[in-house]
């Protein structure tokens, strides 16, 4: 059955190490069949959330703020799977990922209590150190976001011991992520 994907890609590089991971991830995408709509969040002009709480008065326009998050709530809203791919940035997601992912908030202030639209989410990250330790912060913030949303780990791809533009390129985590694309 075919599923709708969303990726919000933070990468700030347009041709960068996690920008080539969500491409061979939609190719695996493309290969099983499911629709796919990609946000490359440093091309966007996305400003941080206000913290005002008061969204949610419109689901179709849900923040005060008018600016290119207007493109990201329907598909969001709409997504059965929501990618975050971002390279690791002093252990956590870029400015780019974050200041996005703060702003779905107005999405929760639609519904009674803020409650969040359930996802399935894909974790794609590129960064240069690569131990247990370095992808420790990330992974908890991660399972927190899961467990605090109620939402569904479908997998995770890391890709360690890159940081030049095009490291990726040849690294076991492009395979990797071209075979979950295809595995959703």
């Amino acid at each position: 059955m075919s599923k709708n994907i969303v990726i919000l890609n933070g990468s700030p590089r347009r041709h960068g190490n996690t920008s080539m991971l969500c491409d061979a991830f939609a190719e695996g995408l493309a290969e099983a069949g499911h629709a796919l709509t990609r946000f490359d969040l440093q091309q966007m002009d996305i400003r941080g959330c206000l913290g005002c709480v008061k969204g949610g008065r419109d689901a179709a326009h849900p923040c005060v703020q008018k600016d290119d998050m207007a493109a990201i709530y329907p598909a969001y809203t709409a997504a059965d799977v929501l990618v975050l791919a971002s390279p690791m940035y002093y252990w956590g997601f870029s400015g780019q990922l974050k200041t996005a992912f703060d702003r779905l908030f107005a999405v929760a202030e639609c519904q009674p209590g803020y409650a969040n639209p359930r996802k399935d989410c894909v974790l794609i990250m590129a960064a240069e150190g690569d131990s247990p330790e370095n992808w420790k912060p990330v992974l908890d913030y991660y399972h927190a976001l899961l467990h605090f949303l109620g939402w569904r780990d479908r997998g995770r791809v890391l890709a360690g011991g890159v940081f030049e533009a095009g490291a990726v390129a040849g690294h076991p985590a492009v395979r990797e992520a071209r075979t979950l694309g295809a595995s959703l």
